[in-house]
């Protein structure tokens, strides 16, 4: 029916552009090919030969059964007898299109898909049948694939989620959705697209063209309906009859926009508190409630009464948008038992478009009901300061406190201090009348200032207590005489000339007067015959002492004590004596001393406390070290006397040691070797009955014979020897990470029929040998005792001569 009508139609649509495009290229003359547009003109005016062919194009999406005819090559040398074989190369050649070898024919054989690939190109050859030589220059050409509307549009980006504010005028943009037709834009309305709205046109409609999405309406109410599904289509071919469309669904969100005021549930709230809740003590809680949400719902609370005002606080808990009423002053149940207050509620931030709906606050009354309870007295007035002389009598009054009971009963108060406060019972109270007096002597310079806590409480409730802190200053009495603020010493050099200044005096007291301090300097009246020294007022609490005579001898005096009375402003004015100690020094050129007679002086001027701590602990690491040093030479002596008291055997195998020289006795253990000899065996037939023997008489030379002498005996077996050699000879190879030691260094032992004699003397056992060992002695402490041994023994062989 209809589908094959619109296969007719485009098939004879293509046939005609296809017809209109061709163009033929004659044969002039000459065997030369060429192509379409080539500019190779002979001067005669004669062209080349070329093809006569085309620009194909074939239709996508095509059903029937039959192979769909593409074009024709053909060249113009062909002279229809069959002697030009045309071939054809590139993409889908042999494939998807085939070539009539004797006609050129180009037929396709797939059914083929525009949004795949648009177009291919492929060679064409024409060649000689029989010796298959080219007949023209290969040319190229293209077969494009003819689009059908065969896709439909697609929205690429969904799921599409928009917003738009409630009450918004109509026509207010919400959101642009787009859909993308694969077909070619290019030919035809087949990837035409135009938008339409299939569900939510009631409130909403979207452009044809750009896909913009708009309100239909202006009355969106978010708290009516706060989300819409809108089910867009896109038909392509233009939206025209036989088009393909796709739909999608945008999920359209209503946001919120502060167009309702707060309301309070009820227009009266009622609490009740006791009258004793301090001060910042929630009330009760009261919220006024918003159908917006998110920061349309942010509301601030006041309290719009004055009574209200003074009496309460109204704050806003962030969290739930509730106004709390707390405490701001006292409650008393006996003044007034209930307080109403007017507390409003009003959005903070208001939307100016919405300002004509009318009032965005609302107002409720809160009653709170003052509960009365037994309350303790109270201190009145409530002052916290007492002052006090200090030279004032034990049990002279220090000030009074008043307490009431604020309850309609006026109970009696009783009072008391708190002695975790004055433990020293500085102070007493009578408890009656609420005096308080002196219980001890007072001292400002002690203590300036008393802190108590004085109680008052019911006297027949002792719970109701309440406290009062109280601060007792005490005032300041000239009880205290002025006195130098150091003990001063000074020193004054031998060559001093008249008027020279010595020292500067200050002095210190431990009074205050209201006034400030004012000291006076005068030389006591015993230093009243001295020349030596003159004492000068400065006007500011210090006072100069100057040298008075030419020079002064150490030899004479070296030391001067001159009292210095000073008195102060009073009343009533005291005064105190101090002596300034004069030290006569030898001094150089420049004034600086050098000397005094008294060492002691000298140190204590010179060395803080801080310096002599540092130095004792000085002299005491001094000490340790010294004693350290002794501890580790007496180790060191030690250990050269054991290491000369070795057994001469240890200093045999030492002098034989060819490795790693005479100090490397640790790098073998000598006991495998001693073991196979029989010390005892040998010891005994040495000295069995010579005289002395072990006794206290015994020599060292005649423990020379007690050492193993080396007899050569045919009876002796090598073997043990022998392997045992070379067993540690191949754990030595094979372990790399032993050094690199003469392996003979662990053995005192040559071996049999050795070509060469021992080089060493120790092992010779003849008794007639000639050589001289003195020069043993001369090889130092080592060899010292070896010396020994052989020097006795030659002079026991040479007694034996005798």
């Amino acid at each position: 029916g209809l589908q094959d009508f619109l296969w007719t139609m485009l098939l004879l649509f293509c046939a005609i552009q296809e017809l209109g495009s061709w163009a033929m290229h004659t044969e002039v003359e000459g065997p030369g090919l060429g192509e379409p547009g080539d500019p190779a003109l002979l001067a005669s005016g004669r062209v080349k030969r070329g093809w006569v062919w085309n620009q194909f194009f074939v239709v996508e999406e095509y059903t029937g059964t039959e192979p769909l005819y593409v074009g024709k090559i053909h060249s113009d040398s062909d002279e229809g007898d069959g002697s030009i074989k045309y071939t054809i190369s590139g993409e889908g050649a042999g494939t998807i299109f085939l070539i009539d070898e004797i006609t050129g024919d180009i037929h396709a054989t797939e059914r083929l898909d525009r949004e795949q690939k648009t177009f291919y190109t492929l060679r064409a050859q024409a060649r000689d049948r029989q010796t298959d030589q080219l007949l023209e220059p290969e040319s190229e050409f293209i077969i494009k694939v003819q689009d059908i509307n065969d896709s439909e549009p697609r929205f690429l980006e969904g799921p599409y989620i928009g917003s738009v504010a409630e009450l918004s005028p109509v026509g207010t943009s919400v959101m642009q959705v787009m859909a993308s037709d694969a077909d070619d834009p290019t030919y035809g309305s087949s990837a035409r697209v135009v938008y339409s709205v299939l569900e939510g046109e009631q409130h909403f409609t979207v452009d044809s063209k750009t896909g913009v999405i708009r309100t239909a309406v202006a009355d969106l109410d978010r708290e009516t309906q706060d989300r819409y599904e809108v089910v867009i289509r896109a038909t392509d071919m233009a939206g025209q009859l036989g088009g393909l469309s796709g739909s999608t669904t945008v999920t359209i969100v209503v946001t919120d926009v502060n167009d309702n005021p707060p309301r309070f549930p009820q227009k009266m709230y009622q609490f009740s508190i006791v009258e004793t809740a301090p001060v910042g003590t929630a009330i009760g809680r009261v919220k006024a409630e918003d159908s917006d949400v998110g920061e349309n719902t942010d509301m601030t609370y006041q309290v719009k009464d004055e009574e209200g005002v003074e009496m309460f606080k109204v704050t806003t808990d962030s969290n739930t948008q509730e106004a709390v009423i707390t405490v701001q002053k006292p409650l008393d149940y006996e003044s007034k038992k209930v307080h109403t207050v007017v507390v409003e509620a009003l959005n903070k931030f208001v939307d100016p478009r919405f300002v004509d709906l009318g009032t965005f606050r609302d107002q409720t009354i809160v009653r709170v009901s003052v509960l009365d309870v037994d309350e303790p007295p109270e201190f009145r007035p409530p002052s916290n300061l007492m002052e006090v002389q200090e030279d004032a009598h034990v049990g002279s009054i220090v000030g009074v406190v008043t307490a009431l009971d604020p309850d309609t009963a006026n109970h009696p108060v009783r009072y008391a201090i708190d002695r975790s406060t004055d433990a020293e019972r500085i102070f007493d109270i009578d408890a009656k009348t609420g005096a308080i007096v002196t219980g001890k002597v007072l001292d400002r310079e002690t203590a300036g200032w008393h802190n108590i806590t004085v109680l008052a409480m019911e006297a027949d409730n002792h719970s109701q207590v309440s406290r009062a802190s109280l601060r007792i200053r005490i005032l300041d009495v000239n009880d205290n005489p002025p006195e130098l603020a150091t003990p001063y010493e000074a020193a004054v050099c031998e060559d001093a000339k008249p008027g020279q200044l010595i020292q500067t005096i200050s002095v210190v007291d431990r009074d205050e007067p209201q006034s400030g301090h004012r000291f006076y300097f005068t030389l006591a009246p015993e230093a009243t015959n001295n020349h030596h020294f003159s004492l000068l007022d400065i006007q500011d609490n210090t006072a100069a002492v100057h040298t008075q005579r030419v020079g002064f001898n150490r030899q004479e005096q070296d030391v001067f004590l001159l009292p210095i009375l000073v008195v102060d402003s009073g009343p009533p004015a005291l005064s105190s004596t101090g002596t300034l100690t004069i030290r006569v020094c030898g001094c150089d050129s420049n004034g600086a001393i050098q000397s005094c007679n008294s060492t002691a002086y000298v140190v204590s001027a010179t060395l803080s406390p801080g310096a002599l701590i540092a130095l004792l602990v000085c002299v005491l690491i001094l000490v340790v070290l010294v004693l350290l040093i002794l501890t580790l030479k007496r180790h060191h002596k030690s250990h050269l006397t054991s290491e000369d008291d070795e057994d001469m055997r240890d200093n045999v195998i030492k002098y034989n040691d060819e490795g790693g020289g005479e100090q490397d006795t640790e790098a073998y253990d000598m006991s495998a070797l001693r073991s196979l000899y029989d010390f005892s065996e040998i010891k005994a037939g040495d000295g069995g009955g010579g005289p002395g023997e072990g006794g206290p008489g015994r020599n060292p030379a005649s423990e020379l014979h007690a050492l193993p002498q080396w007899v050569q005996s045919p009876d002796l077996d090598f073997s043990v020897f022998r392997d045992y050699i070379c067993r540690k000879v191949e754990q030595a190879d094979e372990d790399l990470s032993v050094p690199p030691y003469d392996s003979f260094q662990t053995y005192a032992f040559e071996g049999s029929d050795s070509p060469v004699p021992s080089l060493s003397s120790i092992n010779t056992w003849s008794s007639g040998s000639e050589q001289d060992f003195s020069y043993l002695g001369g090889w130092g402490p080592r060899f010292r005792q070896l010396a020994a041994l052989y020097a006795g023994r030659r002079g026991e062989e040479d007694s034996e001569e005798s």
